[in-house]
């Protein structure tokens, strides 16, 4: 899927509107939709319209891609070195140990580093969980999204945050080359900078980019690259995967990286151009429409996160996991 999007052409577009065109027209469109909900409502549409956090306490149920997040707290849309950006989205939401991090990276980087500000992307819905649009993550509050751009001077309107698009630092026409005249040190310290705190257990950038950072570090101190992962796309920001918090159960953590710093024949793989080219040819075989992740796919717990407080939603019936304690009234 993503190397199709890395290089999703005219004709391509055509050949997915006649493939759509083919299914409404034989009647098959409805078939498909109940064959996604026999098991209940899509998750991303319960998750991605309720506009408030779980009242419970603070909590990473399941795993990055598969999950929700109890008592989500709210990273402030301005600060002295950080504005949140899509603000309409409602995704400024995290764990109170993601929050943490993005303040204190935003600020190391900008006093140690001269970096001007982050520009910060999405984080999680008020109560995690699949999304409307545009992640497969980003479900349990432990993720984020920082561009590459740096925070401009002066405070960012509502609009502007809606219009204003990060750029990207690949040359067009390629999936990994680098454009070496928007590139700069400063760029490869904020993403080393954003690497060093021991909570980091992954950093997503492009090939490209991971490139110039394994020909950047010197030979003395390269323990950090380890982190910092090659993926498809993420050509205009960087992805900060948390652990699970200590003593958190529930959480379910994602497998170490590879041991050693990423930059040899692994990362050699993902510099192939071709790589990214898009089929010749549609696949042979019946097309199989993916099907959308329900509540019931998600720990039962989350039926719980969607229902608690006066906001909560009508789950559909299914098995429930412990409501995590309310918290404490202060």
């Amino acid at each position: 899927m993503h190397r199709i999007a890395a290089h999703w052409t005219a004709a391509h577009k055509a050949f997915a509107q006649r493939a759509v065109a083919i299914v409404f027209a034989l009647g098959l469109a409805p078939a498909f939709a109940d064959a996604a909900l026999a098991q209940g409502q899509r998750a991303k549409d319960l998750f991605g319209h309720i506009a408030t956090p779980a009242p419970v306490a603070e909590a990473a149920v399941g795993s990055y891609a598969k999950g929700c997040l109890a008592g989500g707290e709210a990273l402030a849309v301005d600060g002295p070195t950080w504005q949140a950006m899509r603000l309409s989205r409602n995704r400024n939401w995290g764990m109170p140990e993601l929050v943490a991090y993005i303040e204190k990276f935003a600020t190391d980087a900008h006093e140690k580093d001269g970096w001007p500000g982050l520009l910060v992307g999405d984080m999680s819905q008020p109560r995690g969980g699949p999304m409307l649009s545009g992640h497969a993550s980003h479900q349990i509050g432990l993720d984020v999204d920082i561009w590459f751009d740096p925070m401009p001077d002066r405070i960012l309107t509502r609009s502007e945050r809606e219009k204003v698009g990060a750029r990207s630092y690949i040359l067009k026409g390629t999936a990994t080359r680098l454009n070496t005249e928007m590139w700069t040190e400063d760029h490869s310290q904020l993403i080393k900078r954003a690497a060093s705190y021991p909570e980091v257990q992954r950093i997503f950038v492009n090939a490209g980019i991971k490139n110039e950072l394994c020909q950047w570090a010197g030979e003395e101190d390269r323990a950090w690259l380890r982190k910092v992962r090659p993926w498809f796309l993420h050509h205009d920001h960087l992805h900060v995967r948390l652990y699970c918090p200590d003593g958190l159960e529930g959480c379910t953590p994602q497998g170490e990286p590879p041991v050693g710093d990423g930059c040899g024949p692994e990362l050699a793989k993902w510099l192939d151009e071709s790589r990214y080219q898009p089929p010749k040819a549609p696949p042979k075989g019946p097309f199989r429409f993916k099907r959308p992740m329900t509540i019931d796919d998600l720990p039962g717990a989350c039926r719980a996160v969607l229902a608690a407080g006066e906001d909560g939603v009508d789950v559909p019936p299914g098995p429930y996991a412990p409501l995590p304690r309310l918290r404490p009234q202060s």
